[in-house]
């Protein structure tokens, strides 16, 4: 029995005429049967021990380095990424097969004391068995990887659904992971909702980063069906601007988070809260930088803004400056390509969904806060609480306002965006559900915990 055939397309959208794949979606049955054949390969990738698994994920990392530069490419051309961050991705994307593949070492468990008599009593942490990954096309080697090589390092066998847009670079990264490990182990099947859907029900842990609406579907159906569950979702983070804080590199990393990679990024700035007297040299500043930006192909090196992944997403941040007072940007240049100019409005009523609703392009909202309590209600104020970049040159005004932020990340002089891999990545709120990302965490979380009683078979 086959599904209804369905063709995954990609473009490049820098220039749409460029189709780099197209290929039959795979359907419901091609995933249940990929799940199946990960199933039975995970009990000898387990049982090979640590020094195989270790072995196999830094020789996955050396495969990667090695086609670094072909992959910074295809990110260029897939996913519009200018050059300079996509190596930047490829290079972590190395680091995080690297640090997972000590982790098969690590200790799984703990040994201790019984309440009474002889005997041992142990804890040790297991793997589920085949892990059910959704990633979208933003970081099309990175999360993958931050995702399957904790997975893979504490023994579960991996099925990847990339999103459509970034299939080119799934495919690719399987081919080149695939070399280092037993058949079956790391699966890439491209596809939509329909593929997704029947991961999700047939993984036996999932893991998932996207759109907040599709999160928790997948939330939904994967608790309902008792399966342990992490979903990444959206963000609308906030950069507060004190008035001691150094205005000139608070404009150069806000810009940077606000347009990089055309903000195309959960934990971009899409609301800037200028506190009191920083609210005039801020937006000049501010405003200065966003225009100094280079917007354009993002093979050139010089690019920090490149394309939007779809008309659609173009259009869509079009609509939400409309009608607003645009400080800087607000215009779409001529030419091939969904490109928008970085863009920062001012005046936003509330309620607007720019104050509301992630956009997910280059475009933030200016808003003045009387003081610091201020600003964090208003920073509060979003169903989203992912990060939040604070900047003043006060360590005592900074430590006092970071426990009311409620926010899983928090920045202090420095922009919202950036992520150290080995350390906990997540948010509160609607930003995030279940346990964390990467580090320990991630290892904690592709595992179980046993308890396990060792008596003597008599008294002694």
């Amino acid at each position: 029995m086959t599904d209804p055939v369905s063709l995954i397309a990609s473009r490049n959208p820098a220039d749409p005429s460029d189709v780099l794949l197209q290929v039959p979606a795979p359907g419901a049955f091609a995933v249940a049967d990929a799940v199946e054949g990960a199933r039975a390969a995970q009990s000898d990738w387990l049982c090979g021990g640590a020094a195989a698994r270790s072995s196999a994920l830094g020789a996955a990392a050396t495969a990667i380095e090695a086609a670094g530069a072909e992959l910074a490419a295809l990110a260029v051309r897939e996913v519009g990424k200018p050059v300079t961050e996509a190596r930047a991705e490829v290079a972590r994307t190395v680091a995080i097969w690297r640090s997972y593949a000590q982790a098969p070492y690590e200790p799984v468990g703990a040994v201790h004391e019984t309440a009474a008599g002889p005997g041992l009593l142990l804890t040790r942490r297991r793997p589920y068995g085949v892990a059910g990954l959704i990633t979208p096309w933003n970081f099309p080697f990175a999360i993958p990887s931050w995702k399957a090589a904790p997975a893979l390092a504490a023994g579960n066998t991996v099925v990847l659904k990339p999103a459509p847009e970034a299939t080119a670079c799934a495919v690719r990264l399987a081919e080149i992971v695939e070399q280092s490990l037993p058949t079956g182990v790391f699966t890439v099947l491209p596809g939509g909702a329909t593929e997704g859907n029947a991961l999700v029900s047939a993984a036996d842990v999932v893991s998932f980063t996207g759109s907040t609406a599709v999160g928790r579907t997948v939330a939904h159906a994967a608790t309902a069906r008792g399966v342990p569950v992490q979903a990444e979702m959206g963000g609308l983070n906030a950069a507060i601007v004190l008035p001691d804080a150094d205005i000139a590199q608070a404009a150069a990393h806000i810009a940077a988070a606000v347009a990089g990679y055309a903000g195309q990024k959960c934990t971009a700035t899409s609301r800037v809260v200028a506190v009191g007297a920083a609210l005039d040299p801020l937006r000049e500043a501010l405003c200065e930088a966003l225009r100094a930006l280079p917007v354009g192909d993002p093979a050139d090196a010089a690019t920090v803004t490149g394309p939007l992944i779809s008309r659609h997403a173009r259009d869509q941040v079009q609509d939400v400056w409309h009608g607003l007072n645009v400080l800087a940007g607000g215009t779409v240049p001529d030419g091939p390509g969904w490109y928008a100019a970085p863009t920062l409005v001012d005046k936003a009523p509330a309620g607007h969904r720019l104050l509301s609703e992630e956009v997910f392009g280059p475009i933030a909202a200016l808003l003045p806060a009387d003081d610091l309590a201020h600003a964090v209600r208003l920073t509060n104020s979003v169903p989203y609480g992912l990060v939040t970049s604070v900047h003043t040159a006060d360590l005592d005004t900074a430590l006092g306002g970071l426990d009311r932020l409620d926010t899983g990340m928090i920045r202090i002089n420095a922009p919202s965006t950036g992520v150290d891999f080995h350390l906990p990545f997540g948010g509160t709120k609607a930003s995030s559900h279940g346990p964390r990302e990467q580090g320990r965490a991630a290892l904690e979380f592709y595992t179980s915990s046993r308890t396990y009683t060792l008596s003597p078979t008599r008294a002694t």
